[in-house]
């Protein structure tokens, strides 16, 4: 009797035991940022000259059914591993471990991924260093978890994670790792979210050595600073990034005083720095970096010794027209503009890159086979 070419019903054919269902992979590039000049004007509604740049961290993330989100990277040992519907509560993503858990966590509750999956992060950003580590981390992330939307309001999600990670900052770092563009900085406007791009010169460089000095946003007097600068706005009724020379004898407090004074200085060095670029005055676009340097050193107190041996240390060099901490200070790193080809960054070995204005965050969305 002839075989039957249908099976009785119930059972499966060998076809469909092998089918393979189709889950997307998506790969995130997101640049870490160098900020040239127009620290802590960001969270006061002033102006900043960022860069993102060729250090940055991938992220590769492909989806399935699991109903949990893994990720793995090489910089730890230990997986982050959260539940794809993870609540945003702080008390619950405190507890999380890895740390960087907590931004895997943190992001995945804002951009909500419709899927778990299995994630890969890779960077090249040193961590610790304010070169927005977390923030190309979050960016990432956003990104292959579906989030679309313009550079702002990514950057705000982003911003809200990294709240709810534990670190309290302002919105440059991830705006600047979606929006930077080859080749330029950003001059930002943090008073109405917008920016215009302002070419860096062919004929300067950008370097960065790290201080030596490990860098925890938590764990600095960030959070005082901020305090600080929200008290004295209060007293004067406009934010500090808005206020006037004339402005300062309203604020009372000597401390609060010299921080609206750093505040209000560091706004109008911005200005000048980007007419320095866009004019090729290298040397004074340096000169303003150093004034940039000694007003957070002296009026704002963000500096250590360490960091301020590295940045006489740097202007000592030939070839460089000026030096200053970067990324809020406290620690980590210190930037400085050079004449192209002046210095070679592996006198700081491990420690010194040389870096370019790179092109904001992309994601790109592919399909991968996994058996059903």
């Amino acid at each position: 009797m002839p075989r039957c070419a249908t099976p009785p019903l119930g059972e499966s054919t060998p076809d469909q035991t092998d089918v393979a269902m189709e889950h997307r992979t998506h790969i995130a590039h997101a640049p870490g940022r160098v900020n040239l000049i127009g620290d802590h004007t960001d969270y006061n509604e002033g102006l900043a000259f960022p860069m993102a740049i060729d250090l940055a961290t991938d992220v590769t993330f492909t989806e399935n059914d699991s109903g949990r989100l893994l990720f793995l990277s090489p910089i730890d040992p230990q997986p982050a591993s959260v539940p794809v519907d993870v609540s945003l509560d702080p008390d619950e993503i405190e507890e999380l471990q890895p740390p960087w858990a907590r931004f895997v966590a943190a992001t995945a509750a804002l951009g909500r991924p419709p899927l778990g999956g299995v994630g890969r992060v890779q960077t090249t950003l040193p961590v610790g260093a304010g070169l927005s580590s977390s923030a190309a981390l979050c960016v990432a992330l956003a990104l292959v978890f579906g989030v679309e939307s313009d550079p702002e309001t990514v950057a705000r999600l982003c911003q809200r994670a990294e709240e709810a990670a534990g670190s309290d900052v302002g919105l440059m770092d991830p705006l600047t790792s979606m929006a930077g563009r080859a080749g330029h900085g950003l001059l930002i406007d943090f008073s109405t979210i917008t920016w215009r791009y302002v070419a860096i010169p062919h004929e300067a460089e950008v370097l960065v050595v790290h201080s030596g000095q490990p860098r925890e946003l938590a764990a600095t007097p960030y959070r005082a600073r901020r305090a600080e600068c929200e008290a004295a706005a209060l007293e004067l009724g406009v934010p500090l990034g808005q206020a006037e020379e004339a402005d300062l004898p309203g604020v009372l407090d000597p401390i609060m005083r010299r921080r609206t004074r750093h505040v209000i200085s560091e706004c109008r060095r911005v200005r000048e720095f980007a007419e320095c670029l866009e004019q090729m005055d290298l040397a004074g676009a340096g000169r303003v970096m150093v004034e940039s340097h000694q007003s957070l050193a002296l009026d704002f107190e963000a500096s250590t010794p360490k960091m301020d041996s590295l940045v006489q240390s740097l202007l000592a060099t030939p070839g460089i027209y000026g030096a200053r901490l970067t990324g809020g200070g406290f620690g980590g790193c210190v930037v400085a503009l050079a004449r192209k080809g002046a210095v070679d960054p592996s006198r700081w070995s491990g420690r010194g890159w040389r870096v370019a204005a790179a092109p904001g965050a992309t994601v790109r969305v592919g399909t991968s086979a996994v058996p059903a």
